[in-house]
Order: structure tokens, then sequence, then C-alpha cells
């Protein structure tokens, strides 16, 4: 027994097929606008995962270039003082040379004495080096200064004895170190460091016979240690670099990954809107023919 097709039936359909072809136009209309695939997850969900799972991880290579960026300025700025540090003691030693010489009296003996007391006060500035609000030299006590007065108030010493790592996570499993604890700088001997030996100096030009000959080699000392921590900061901050160039490999990689699965080929997209829109004009003709005249256009 076959089944009677009314002409309500034929518009009901005919309604339901231009319907389903306006939804495709809408489709490919919307792709070409916004350059997508898919608009929700539910458009294809194993496209959606996929597109998470890598905007999940531009996002984590995103925390750990900043990261790094953070890192790197924080040890260029150490790395700027400790080379201020070094020119300091140059400078300090050059002056111990000359007021070593046995020619100099009390009066030129004084004079060096002084500008040596300066330069301390000098490096006690650079000690206590600050980068936004935070002291480079601190360990992790980063919001007290390193470097000074002493309990009974009479004179300015490095204080700090902390030696906390400062480190920044740049990639899933590195951490690099970005500070450098200022007690292995100016205190490493737990003696008073650097300006127990410039107050040494100090003291010595003061005298009225400076002839001690432990202070080149006690000063040398210090210099040639400052000198190998500045090494160090300096294979960190390569390493730190090339963890920065391997990031940006990274989110490239990401990017066109996360491209490939979202964005829409514009070509193919607006290929098939043409042809969509072919259809959609055949069927809005067939569906003219198919239409029966009503009794109005009989009595027209």
């Amino acid at each position: 027994m076959s089944t009677r097709v009314t002409q309500s039936m034929l518009n009901q359909n005919i309604l339901f097929n231009l319907q389903r072809s306006n939804s495709a136009m809408a489709k490919y209309q919307e792709q070409l606008s916004t350059g997508k695939k898919i608009m929700k997850p539910s458009d294809d969900p194993v496209v959606a995962v996929r597109s998470m799972y890598f905007r999940s991880s531009l996002n984590e290579i995103d925390q750990f270039k900043r990261n790094a960026e953070d890192g790197l300025s924080w040890m260029i700025s150490t790395d700027e003082a400790l080379d201020e540090v070094i020119s300091v003691l140059h400078r300090v030693r050059e002056l111990t040379v000359q007021g070593l010489n046995g020619t100099n009296g009390e009066n030129e003996r004084k004079a060096i004495a002084e500008e040596i007391n300066q330069l301390k006060e000098h490096l006690g500035e650079i000690a206590n080096t600050q980068m936004a609000g935070r002291y480079l030299f601190a360990g992790t006590d980063v919001k007290n200064p390193p470097y000074r007065m002493d309990d009974s108030g009479t004179e300015k010493v490095f204080l700090s004895k902390n030696e906390g790592k400062l480190e920044l996570q740049v990639g899933p499993n590195n951490h690099v170190q970005i500070n450098v604890p200022g007690v292995q700088v100016f205190n490493h001997d737990g003696n008073g460091g650097v300006f127990n030996v410039l107050k040494n100096i100090v003291t010595e030009f003061q005298s009225e016979n400076s002839q001690s000959s432990d202070l080149l080699s006690e000063l040398d000392q210090q210099l040639d240690h400052v000198l190998q921590i500045r090494a160090d900061l300096g294979a960190r901050m390569n390493r730190m670099e090339l963890s920065t160039t391997r990031l940006e490999g990274l989110e490239l990689s990401a990017v066109s990954m996360l491209s490939k699965e979202e964005d829409a080929d514009i070509t193919r997209v607006i290929i098939d809107l043409k042809a969509q829109e072919n259809v959609h004009r055949a069927a809005l003709s067939a569906g003219a023919r198919m239409i029966q005249p009503s009794l109005v256009d009989f009595l027209r």
C-alpha cells in the first residue's frame, strides 16, 4: 500500500530542504568571516580537543617566555652591578699600589685612604642595588637591604647571610637560578669580605707607616672571586638565552599545529559556498514549479 503524498507534505519538504541549504550557506559564510573551521566544540569534537591542547601549550609557553624575559632582565642587572664591583676593585688596587710606594708622604697616604673609603661606600651602594623594589644581592630576602648599619649603629657592614636561590621555571623541567646571593660576593669568607679588606687598607694608609705586603694579595683574592662569580653568572645567562630561543621554536610549532586544526581553507570554503548557492537556487526553482496554483491564481 503506497503512502499518499499531499501538497502540504511537498511544501513542508521543500521548506525543510531550503532551511537546510540556508544553514549550510550560513556555515560557509561564518567560516569566511572568522577564518575558522569550527565555531563550537559540537561542530567537530576531535578538532576541538586538539585545539584546546595546543592552546594550553601556547599559554604555558607564553608563561615560560615571560619568566625567561624577567629572569634575563634580573641577571643582566646583576651582571652590570658585578662589572661595577670589578671596576671599583681595580681602582682600589691602583690606589693601593700607589699608596704602598715608599715615596708618599703622610698627606698623600691620607688622600688615598679617603678615596678608597669613598669607593668602599660606593661598593655598599652597589651591594644595595635594586630592581623593581627588590634587592639583587639579598638572596631570597629581597625586601631588606643587605648592606646597612650594624647592631651597634656605628658603621655600615654587609649583614645579609641569606644564600637562598631565586629560580624561575623556563620549561617543563627547566629551572634556572637568576640571582647571585650577595654573601657570596661581598662576604664569602664570613669575616667581612671585601668591605673588611678595604677597611684594613684604609686603616693602613691612615697610619704613619703603610708597608703591609698582604694588602694586595688579599685584594687580589677578592677580585678573583668576583670574576669567578661573574663568569658563573654569564654561563647561566647563556643558558637562559638558549632556553628563550628554544621556547620561540616551540611556540612557532604550536601555532602552526593550531592553525592546521582550526583555520579554514579559504579557497575551499569559497568554492563550497558558491556550489551551495547554486544548489539553493536550483532548489528554489524546483520548489516554485512543484507548488500547485491556488484558487486565487485562477481568479486573476
